[in-house]
């Protein structure tokens, strides 16, 4: 196609707005699966049932009247279609009929591969065949492409010209997903390249895009705003693939999967027939990496690329016989990259210590995003808080370092090529398991803020704490933190008991914080270059210490005082002024004994095991009745004595 006043654009889609991030399709076709919609996905009581339960299993957040069509669950099956996981709806196309290529809205042999895929890289593997498959029609001329080899034949030319494969956002808004290979691929990446020189030329990038946009959508007759809505969606989608990664808000060929980028790219519309496509597409694409020659080219490659980095590796134990054999060799050392490139984020973290706060400031407002400059944004997505909330804690765990174990022995969630979450921890074990040399700190996070969070989350984090406490010789302290923190989990993890195997009572030391406090302490922390293990520890030690005087509103208040009073610490220490007295809980209340207690809590002595009544109160000491069998004991109890241990709240 030329590109001329004449050109009719059209901007093709490998995703679905309504369904942006594609590593939820895995876990949304897992409840299909297990559902009676297999096999009977079309008309509008099944559409709603299907969103109904999608909704109730938490996969959307679908809020009550918000959508009563259906359509979520329509934007779904046109995924799962679209990848092969179900038998799309055919019209007959040649002598193909529905019965032909398989049950409507069944899953697929390629389905059940995907949902057999248990890692990252199989995941990435299964959108790469699906991806591959050249279904989307040209509307100039009978034929159909792949807009993912499409854009790797474009990135190919940019790197032959410039040395580069980067496609920048608004470069791939303009030229990458409104052509396809009925335009000249020279054509295409010379604007790219006209563009970018101007762009580089412009003091006011945001305006220059403006008119940019506004003049390429004089050839498109849809919203000109979908230029770059949709190029985001986009490259989120060919990302997955594995062979793509995040440079800035644009794209770059992934260094490992150059050999394979080049087999993919394809500059011309194919001759194959929709209905061989289509069928391709539901039995499981193939890829380069499925012939020997090409597998063992990739191999030798990427181990010329190991080599250069000085990374060490063994697949001598290996056969490499076959393209399968091959291709085993090949993701052991996939994988060795993949770690040693996460230790290196790791050690970044330190300096990213702000951006990691700030993640905290959007999750805290349930997701948005925050805009530095123009090609520099960071964003939460509003349905992946939870994914995000994990993935955050774990950068701010990596920043203050000084970890003994690797930063992916830590964390139980997924991370892509760009390490950005793809999904949060399963269930089973805890989200973070942060070993120190002298003490192990276990962190829980949760998005919940209901009155259902105690429910949730108060037996796993108190079972996951106790199997770690049985794990470590060290000392183990668990940090469960919330964006709102309802006061009954409080008071589960304020009394602290589990009773392990055997019916051994564990008393132990969990402490949650809302995210807002944690940011708080982490903020100065850095502000002060004293960011270590020991300062977190120090501030748990500081929120336990009253935990068996207070009752759980005033812990909770306790806790919050405790992170003011720490960073009140670090200003007073490094501005040279002493500390103040007293730091108050409230603007007229001091924190100071008798602290929460009221007449009528319950308190236990620890020594004898007995439970008494408060039943008076004084400035310095409560007076507690005991039952005797005459007349009630009545003793004062001061303040020494609950921090001695010898009373607690019962």
């Amino acid at each position: 196609m030329l590109i001329d006043e004449n050109e009719k654009i059209s901007v093709w889609l490998v995703g679905n707005t309504g369904l942006r991030s594609p590593s939820r399709i895995q876990e949304g076709l897992r409840i299909f699966a297990q559902s009676p919609f297999v096999g009977n996905l079309h008309g509008k009581a099944q559409e709603i049932g299907f969103m109904n339960l999608l909704n109730e299993k938490g996969i959307i957040q679908n809020a009550a009247g918000k959508d009563a069509s259906g359509s979520h669950a329509r934007k779904w099956r046109l995924m799962f279609a679209k990848n092969g996981f179900i038998y799309p709806q055919i019209k007959v196309i040649g002598n193909l009929k529905q019965e032909d290529l398989g049950r409507l809205d069944d899953l697929t042999p390629f389905g059940r591969i995907f949902l057999q895929a248990d890692t990252f890289p199989a995941v990435q593997e299964c959108y790469l065949r699906a991806m591959s498959v050249e279904q989307y029609e040209v509307q100039t001329c009978e034929g159909y492409f792949s807009p993912l080899r499409w854009i790797l034949a474009i990135m190919l030319e940019l790197e032959k010209r410039t040395g580069s494969s980067e496609l920048q956002r608004i470069e791939f808004a303009l030229w990458g997903h409104t052509t396809n290979p009925t335009y000249d691929v020279n054509e295409v990446v010379d604007k790219i390249l006209d563009l970018r020189k101007r762009r580089e030329k412009s003091n006011a990038k945001k305006a220059f895009d403006r008119r940019e946009i506004a003049e390429r959508a004089k050839h498109y007759d849809k919203m000109a705003s979908n230029f770059l809505d949709y190029s985001d969606m986009n490259m989120r989608y060919l990302r997955i693939t594995g062979v793509l990664q995040r440079k800035g808000r644009g794209l770059v060929i992934v260094s490992s999967k150059h050999v394979l980028a080049e087999q993919l790219a394809k500059y011309t519309v194919s001759d194959v027939s929709l209905a061989d496509e289509l069928k391709k597409l539901c039995e499981g694409a193939p890829l380069p990496t499925d012939n020997e020659d090409i597998a063992r080219e990739i191999l030798d490659d990427l181990q010329r690329q190991m080599k250069a980095r000085h990374l060490t590796f063994d697949i001598s134990d290996l056969p490499l016989t076959t393209a399968a054999e091959i291709n085993i060799a090949r993701q052991r050392l996939e994988d060795i990259l993949a770690k040693t490139d996460e230790i290196n984020y790791a050690v970044e973290q330190k300096d990213k210590w702000k951006e990691i706060s700030d993640y905290m400031t959007l999750l805290i407002k349930g997701g948005g995003k925050i805009e530095y400059d123009e090609d520099n944004i960071i964003e939460v997505p509003k349905d992946e808080t939870p994914a995000y909330l994990e993935w955050t804690l774990w950068r701010a765990v990596l920043a203050i370092d000084h970890l003994v174990n690797k930063p992916y022995e830590i964390r139980g969630f997924r991370l892509d090529s760009d390490f950005m979450p793809v999904s949060a921890a399963g269930g089973g074990k805890g989200d973070l398991y942060c070993e120190f040399s002298d003490c192990v700190i276990l962190t829980e996070v949760t998005m919940s803020t209901s009155s259902r969070q105690e429910a949730m989350e108060g037996e796993p984090v108190r079972r996951h704490v106790s199997d770690a406490v049985l794990r470590y010789d060290k000392p183990v302290y668990g940090m469960f933190i919330a964006v709102r923190l309802d006061t009954n989990t409080a008071e589960t993890f304020r009394h602290g008991v589990w009773y392990s195997k055997g019916d051994e009572q564990q008393r132990l030391n969990i402490v949650p914080f809302t995210l807002e406090q944690f940011q708080r302490y982490f903020e100065y922390m850095f502000e002060h270059d004293n960011a270590t293990p020991d300062k977190l520890v120090e501030l748990i030690d500081y929120c336990i210490k009253k935990r068996d005087m207070l009752e759980a509103p005033e812990w909770k208040e306790y806790i919050d005082l405790s992170v003011r009073k720490r960073v009140e610490l670090y200003v007073n220490a490094f501005s040279g002024v002493r500390e103040s007295t007293p730091l108050y809980m409230t603007s007229n209340a001091e924190m100071k004994f008798p602290y929460g207690l009221y007449f009528g809590t319950k308190v236990r002595n620890t020594e004898n095991g007995k439970i008494g009544c408060i039943v008076g109160i004084r400035d310095d000491y409560v007076l507690v009745a005991f039952e005797e069998k005459v007349e009630p004991w009545i003793c004062a109890v001061g303040s020494e004595m609950f921090e001695a241990g010898y009373y607690k709240i019962a």
